[in-house]
């Protein structure tokens, strides 16, 4: 696992809400990324969760009261927050919000949090009415306003048995959040389209041709992408991959319904990294019916050749910044650079797919005009975010 908050202190709060009981786990998470995690609860929140559970979680003490003798001046609202990388509020509730609105502090996690010296982030947790009333939408754009970064809320159903907006995120979007909180926005104010995954082409109605991928690389640029600040599209061909956070997920099977959802968002996007393992050729004639087995004679296909994609957006007129990518089985620097030259684009990622393919970790190098750049083994989602980097310089001109 990937250590994405190693080294950084956190201070999780929490206000009091049903939603507590997602806290547990996300405090967890923090940790097993590498995180260091105090936590601070008010009274009201030790009505849904205990200090004891939080405490065996986060293995640090909690704290409940701004007069804790534990800390040795005896002024945890000023020390907690010291040295802390962020405060993460969640549940925040909305009494809490307009707590921080108001600059009140009269509890330890509303004091602490008028006295930090880090970023503060907010969860909102409440009814969905809660979440739509004049004064809680006010409370949230004002504390935006005030440098607040304010994550979700989610839509979905209530404890109180209505769905709606108002719910908590889950951990994992939380965690995700949180992640992204800290990466560089390389594309602040981007528009980034992505494909990944294979294209599955029918043979009849029940078989298909496919090249193999599991989409792993494409999802980690997707994710990588939308962390440096980027609006994400990502057109995907069929995965078992859950949609990256932030990200707009647009579902194809066939390379031509890939081209065709390209060619509709491309002319709107500033960067096309083409992942995706397109199948280059296709079944001429598709079977409307399945094709009966027979044991002495298999079937003749005759196929077409699919349309090329990266090489289509590479020729719009003031088109999308382009980067391909080349799998190959051999000689991946001479392929690399002529599948470079014969897209016309000005970079490409190659690798040797047989030593990465269905992997975690991942070998590649960055192909441009000035030659070939490898970067070291690693992560799919390390790796995404160096190419995103590498793309971030490329794109703005810093590098050639």
């Amino acid at each position: 696992m990937t250590k994405d908050l190693q080294g950084k202190r956190i201070v999780l709060g929490l206000s009091g809400g049903i939603a507590c009981y997602k806290s547990a786990e996300l405090v967890r998470r923090m940790i097993d990324l590498g995180a260091s995690v105090d936590v601070v609860m008010t009274d009201a929140a030790t009505h849904f969760i205990t200090a004891v559970t939080m405490q065996a979680l986060s293995g640090r003490p909690v704290f409940l009261d701004a007069w804790d003798a534990r800390i040795p001046n005896n002024m945890p609202h000023i020390d907690l927050t010291r040295g802390a990388d962020a405060v993460l509020i969640a549940p925040a509730s909305a009494d809490f919000m307009a707590k921080l609105v108001q600059g009140r502090a009269d509890d330890l996690l509303s004091t602490l949090c008028l006295a930090r010296a880090c970023p503060l982030l907010v969860a909102p947790a409440m009814n969905r009415e809660m979440w739509a009333a004049a004064p809680t939408q006010r409370n949230a754009e004002q504390l935006k306003r005030d440098g607040v970064m304010i994550l979700g809320p989610g839509n979905g159903d209530q404890a109180c048995g209505e769905t709606g907006d108002g719910r908590m995120l889950e951990p994992a979007q939380l965690l995700a959040e949180l992640v992204g909180f800290f990466q560089p926005k390389l594309l602040s104010g981007k528009r980034v389209l992505i494909t990944a995954g294979p294209t599955v082409e029918p043979i009849d109605p029940v078989r298909v041709i496919s090249n193999r991928s599991s989409g792993k690389t494409g999802y980690a640029l997707a994710r990588a992408a939308w962390e440096a600040g980027a609006e994400v599209t990502l057109i995907s061909g069929p995965t078992a991959l859950s949609t990256p956070h932030g990200v707009t997920r647009i579902n194809v099977e066939t390379a031509e319904q890939m081209y065709n959802a390209v060619l509709a968002s491309a002319a709107n996007q500033d960067i096309f990294i083409a992942v995706a393992a397109v199948a280059d050729w296709r079944v001429a004639k598709v079977a409307t019916d399945k094709i009966k087995k027979n044991a002495d004679q298999p079937p003749e296909l005759s196929f077409i050749t699919n349309p090329d994609i990266l090489a289509t957006v590479a020729k719009l007129p003031n088109g999308p910044w382009c980067v391909g990518f080349a799998a190959e089985t051999e000689r991946l620097s001479e392929f690399a650079h002529e599948k470079r030259l014969r897209k016309g684009i000005p970079m490409l990622i190659g690798n040797l797919a047989q030593h990465v393919m269905d992997a975690d970790h991942t070998t590649v190098s960055i192909f441009d005009m000035h030659g070939e750049h490898p970067l070291a083994t690693s992560g799919k989602q390390d790796v995404a975010r160096q190419l995103i980097h590498a793309i971030a310089t490329r794109v703005d001109g810093t590098q050639a």
